[in-house]
C-alpha cells in the first residue's frame, strides 16, 4: 500500500478520534485582531541544513535562495509600511531548530508567519511556485515535500526532548500535524491565494496552487501561516531563475504585494465592522450591553451572561472561533476582552445556558451579571436584587 493510501486511512480515523477531542477543548487563547503590524519571516533550513542542492551545477543551495529573498521581502515590506514590524528567524546562515522558527514567532506575537523555500523532485521537468497552509496531504506530492522539509529535525539535538516522539518519516507523525487545529485557515488560504495570483500574473510563474500538508513549520504557530516553495531547483530553467538576483527581486516583490493586499484588505474589513459598530453604539449605546426586554423590569433588576474566555487579544466574534455558538458579545474590562453568551433575568435560567456552553467545550465557563446600564456588577449583588424583586 502507498504511503499516501495509509496515511488517508489513518487520517480518517484520526479525524474522528480528533472531532471528539475538539468537543473538550476551548478556544486558542492566541487568536487576535486583524490589524496586520507585526510579521515574522522564515528562510527555510541554514548552517549545516543546506536544503535542496539544485542540478549540481552550482554551489548555491535552498538555504541561500530562500534567506535572500526573505530578506528582500523584508525590505520591501518595512519601505511600503514603516509602522510594521518585520523580524526574521534567521538573518544569517545559521541552522535553527523547526521548533524554535515557530515559538519565535509565537512569542513576538506576530499576526502572520511566513517561510520561504525552494521545491525539489527526482524529474527535472516538475516546475512551478505553490504555496501551503497546514492540513493534510491529499497528494503523494504533497506528502513527500512536507516529508522532506520535516526532516530538518533529524539534523537537531535533543529531539526527544523538543519533539517527544514525533517522527519526520512516519506516517503516524505525519497525521498528528495533520489534525492540528488552526482558527487562523481561512486567512491562511486568503494570504496564500494572493501569493499565488502574484506570482502567475506579476512574474510569469507556473501556478502549482494553494494545497495543505503537515509541514512542521506552519502547524504549530499561533497565527495566520503560510509555507511558500519558489520553484524547483531541480529544474535547470527554474534554478537559472532561482538564484539570479532578478529572479530573487521578481519573487520578493510579488510576496509584497500579496502581502500589501492582504493587509489592505483584512483592516479594510475591520476598519468597516469598527464602524458599524460604533454608528450601531451612537444609535443605541446600551442594546448589546443590556439584555433584551422580557417585559417590565425595575431600575435594580440585573442581567446574567456566560462568560467564555477573555484574551489581551481581539477575537473576531464568529461563530467558528466559539464552537459554533452565535451571538457572541465582546466586553472589555480592565485591558482584557470579555466574550460572552447569552442572556437571562433570573439566575436558574444563566445556570442553564452555562450548562448548554460547557457542552461545547468551554468547561470553564461561569455566570456574571450586569446592571440594565451595561456595567459589570458582583454576582452576589445582583442575586440580591433578583431576590428583592421576586419579593
Amino acid at each position: 500500500m502507498q504511503l499516501v493510501s495509509r496515511y488517508r486511512v489513518i487520517v480518517t480515523l484520526g479525524a474522528v478520534i480528533f472531532s471528539v477531542l475538539c468537543i473538550a477543548s476551548t478556544m486558542p487563547k492566541t487568536a487576535k485582531s486583524r490589524a496586520v503590524t507585526r510579521i515574522v519571516i522564515d528562510a527555510g533550513h541554514g548552517g549545516k541544513d543546506p536544503g535542496n542542492l539544485g542540478t549540481g551545477r552550482y554551489k548555491i543551495t535552498e538555504k541561500t535562495v530562500a534567506l535572500n529573498v526573505a530578506r528582500k521581502v523584508g525590505g520591501y515590506i518595512s519601505e511600503a509600511f514603516p509602522d510594521v514590524e518585520v523580524l526574521y528567524t534567521r538573518s544569517d546562515d545559521t541552522f535553527i531548530p523547526l521548533h524554535e522558527r515557530t515559538k519565535f514567532a509565537n512569542t513576538k506575537g506576530a499576526d502572520l508567519f511566513l517561510s520561504i523555500h525552494c521545491d525539489a523532485f527526482t524529474k527535472e521537468s516538475a516546475h512551478g511556485a505553490g504555496s501551503y497552509v497546514m492540513g493534510p496531504a491529499k497528494t503523494e506530492a504533497n506528502l513527500r515535500a512536507a516529508r522532506r522539509e520535516n526532516s530538518a529535525i533529524l539534523l537537531e539535538d535533543n529531539r526527544d526532548e523538543n519533539y517527544g516522539d514525533f517522527d519526520p518519516n512516519s506516517p503516524e507523525g505525519l497525521i498528528e500535524l495533520s489534525l492540528r487545529q488552526n482558527t487562523h485557515i481561512h486567512q491562511s488560504l486568503k494570504f496564500a491565494k494572493h501569493v499565488q495570483d502574484q506570482f502567475r500574473t506579476r512574474v510569469g510563474r507556473t501556478d502549482r496552487g494553494v494545497r495543505q500538508a503537515p509541514y512542521w513549520v506552519i502547524s504549530f504557530t499561533t497565527m495566520p501561516s503560510v509555507l511558500v516553495e519558489l520553484g524547483f531547483l531541480t529544474n535547470k530553467e527554474e534554478e537559472d531563475f532561482l538564484i539570479s538576483e532578478q529572479g530573487q527581486d521578481y519573487l520578493a516583490s510579488a510576496v509584497y504585494r500579496a502581502f500589501k493586499v492582504y493587509k489592505t484588505e483584512l483592516e479594510k474589513i475591520e476598519a468597516s465592522k469598527e464602524a458599524e459598530r460604533s454608528a450601531a453604539a451612537e444609535a443605541a449605546p446600551a442594546d448589546e450591553k443590556s439584555a433584551p426586554d422580557d417585559g417590565e423590569k425595575t431600575p435594580s433588576q440585573a442581567v446574567f451572561r456566560v462568560q467564555l474566555l477573555s484574551s489581551s487579544k481581539q477575537v473576531e466574534t464568529t461563530p467558528e472561533n466559539f464552537s459554533g455558538l452565535k451571538g457572541v458579545l465582546e466586553f472589555e474590562d480592565d485591558g482584557m476582552y470579555k466574550y460572552l453568551w447569552g442572556s437571562a433575568s433570573d439566575y436558574d435560567t444563566a445556570k442553564d445556558l452555562q450548562k448548554n456552553v460547557r457542552k461545547t467545550g468551554y468547561k470553564g465557563a461561569f455566570i456574571v451579571a450586569f446592571d440594565q446600564n451595561g456595567k459589570r456588577i458582583p454576582l452576589k449583588e445582583a442575586l440580591e436584587a433578583q431576590t428583592a424583586n421576586e419579593n
